[in-house]
């Protein structure tokens, strides 16, 4: 660890920043690999904090402290002097993923709903990027924001930084929590909570010898932006940066920089690490030298032990360590951390009974019963705590019985942005009959899972977010982009799930045809469907399933029940449309 201050008595990121650039000022804070190999631009910790103070200088001329700058960059390291830019200028930076060049007008739904809901007062951006960010007729609320390109600013505009005051309980960052166009929800994170997970995450993964890292994590969301690139600067280490393409394209560029650099902590999905169980070569293998590589994280999805064998068998001649493992569970809403092992100790696993399991109970299976293997997520660590409840009657449940996870402590944030109602709903947890402390109340996460012996295991969500990649995607966005497909295509009566096809999630889309529909292409209608998922979302469709009118599940107040209408699909036993007839 680098010698100095430290951020034990830090009261915000920008004075742990200010810290390391006074205590070690040309140490190595960021590089980035421009081609996916080499690394490029990089930055040490003296020069972040200048960039960072030219950044705040500019965007104090047209903001007040607790207005939001929406952030919007390329990968590289303009982001990283842009976010902490807004942090000294007392601003709330809304970190969301940049706008690509040649895209439809569809396509910035997402942003202008966004730029809607948390009004921004200044748009940063880099200069690949600026050109390229919609004006008043796409996102009307960045109409008035104030535009400002950060790679472009002088830097002697870093002396006319005035710091501000900083309240422990201020807005420290807004999370987004998807890029929904309907409801997009933006989590506050204060600098107390910020602080907080940083301190969580750095006892869990016992990052006291923390010597660097890689990170190909988008740094728009929680895990790349707290767990990447904030716990960097919390512990005054260094990481490599790598855009997220770059593993996409070829996924040995991840390992092959955690070797060539020799990071200590790397992580990601558990796609990532499957993408390189099946696309890296014997040959690409060949001079890696893994045995760095202390703290391999794994979080953001469902994490599946096939997974971590394959991964583990496939690397172990490379010097991987199968207790380098380090599965966890976060969220959002809890700032980023919530459980999390023991580094030195192998993945906890529990092989249940899958019937019983359906049913709510982790049971150890009987000889010859199927069984399912579960990936634990680690336990609860000090001022972090964790009960499982019945979503319904909010008793708490024993351990081994599944029920919604319900966390509270110092991480969990303060709510959702301008959504009272469903701040209260998410972040006012109660549980039946109440508690003698009659204390905080708790974060309704919306997740299933178990308790065994103090080990957290996530076994499925009562939210209906579809995860793919690593990337949380919303069933009502991508309902309503199949029904705009076709005008025979019923509105408001579709169903998009996920499902797991050789170990693979899969997307699904059950959509009821309108009874007028008589004649439907329906090779052309699923091809057009198929397109414009890709386009809008980036998913791939594994089916579109066409329903005879009026029989998609729905509650009596007539919401569509996914998880139903999954069921009956996964059972065959939806009613199809017939074709020619609705």
């Amino acid at each position: 660890m680098s010698s100095g201050p430290g951020p034990a008595d830090a009261g915000s990121m920008v004075e742990v920043l200010r810290d390391w650039a006074e205590s070690t000022p040309d140490a190595l804070a960021f590089g980035f690999l421009s081609d996916g190999e080499d690394i490029g631009p990089r930055v040490t910790y003296a020069e972040l904090d200048r960039r960072a103070r030219a950044v705040a200088a500019a965007v104090q001329e047209s903001t007040a402290p607790g207005d939001r700058a929406l952030l919007l960059y390329a990968p590289g390291l303009d982001f990283v002097a842009a976010f902490f830019g807004c942090q000294y200028a007392g601003v709330v930076p809304v970190p969301t993923y940049p706008p690509r060049p040649g895209r439809c007008a569809d396509d910035w739904k997402a942003l202008a709903a966004l730029a809607a809901d948390c009004e921004p007062r200044a748009v940063l951006a880099d200069s690949l990027v600026a050109p390229f960010v919609p004006g008043a007729a796409i996102a009307p609320a960045l109409a008035a924001a104030r535009r400002v390109v950060t790679d472009r600013l002088d830097p002697v505009l870093s002396a006319g930084w005035r710091e501000p005051a900083f309240d422990p309980d201020g807005l420290a960052l807004l999370q987004y929590t998807s890029g929904s166009t309907a409801a997009p929800k933006g989590v506050m994170v204060t600098h107390r909570n910020l602080m907080r997970n940083e301190a969580l995450i750095r006892a869990a993964m016992e990052h006291e010898g923390y010597s660097g890292g890689v990170s190909w994590l988008p740094p728009y969301h929680d895990m790349g932006l707290i767990g990447g690139l904030l716990q960097v600067v919390y512990h005054g280490t260094w990481c490599v940066l790598m855009s997220p393409t770059a593993l996409l394209q070829d996924p040995s560029r991840w390992p092959r920089a955690i070797s060539r650099y020799r990071a200590h902590t790397s992580g990601g999905p558990d796609f990532a690490y499957d993408l390189c169980v099946k696309r890296v070569t014997g040959e690409q293998k060949a001079g890696l030298d893994l045995s760095c590589w202390k703290v391999a994280a794994v979080g953001s999805e469902p994490v599946r032990a096939e997974t971590l064998e394959k991964f583990a068998a496939a690397f172990a001649g490379c010097g991987f360590r199968r207790e380098a493992f380090y599965p966890c569970y976060g969220l959002a809403e809890g700032t980023l951390f919530v459980t999390g092992g023991r580094k030195a100790e192998p993945p906890v696993t529990r092989d249940v009974d899958a019937a019983a399991l359906e049913h709510g109970r982790a049971e150890p299976p009987p000889p010859g019963a199927a069984r399912q293997t579960l990936v634990g997520c680690g336990r609860t660590w000090p001022g972090t705590e964790v009960r499982i409840v019945d979503p319904d009657t909010r008793v708490e449940l024993p351990e081994r019985r599944v029920g919604e996870i319900w966390v509270r402590g110092g991480s969990v944030a303060r709510g959702y942005w301008n959504r009272p109602d469903e701040t209260a709903d998410a972040f006012g947890g109660r549980l039946a009959g109440g508690e003698p402390d009659n204390g905080q109340p708790y974060l309704r996460t919306g997740d299933l899972g178990f308790l065994d012996g103090g080990e957290l295991f996530v076994t499925g969500r009562l939210k209906d977010v579809i995860i793919v990649r690593g990337r949380n995607h919303y069933p009502h966005d991508i309902e309503a982009t199949v029904q705009s497909c076709h005008k025979g295509l019923r509105p408001g009566c579709a169903a998009a799930f996920e499902t797991v096809r050789d170990g693979q999630v899969r997307v699904v889309v059950a959509q009821e045809v309108d009874r007028g529909c008589r004649d439907l292409d329906v090779s052309r209608v699923t091809g057009d469907v198929r397109q414009a998922l890709a386009e809008r979302h980036e998913l791939q469709l594994h089916e579109l399933v066409l329903l005879k009118f009026g029989t998609v599940p729905k509650t009596s107040s007539g919401k569509v029940r996914r998880r139903a209408c999954r069921a009956r699909y996964e059972a065959g036993t939806l009613v199809r449309w017939e074709g020619g007839k609705a």
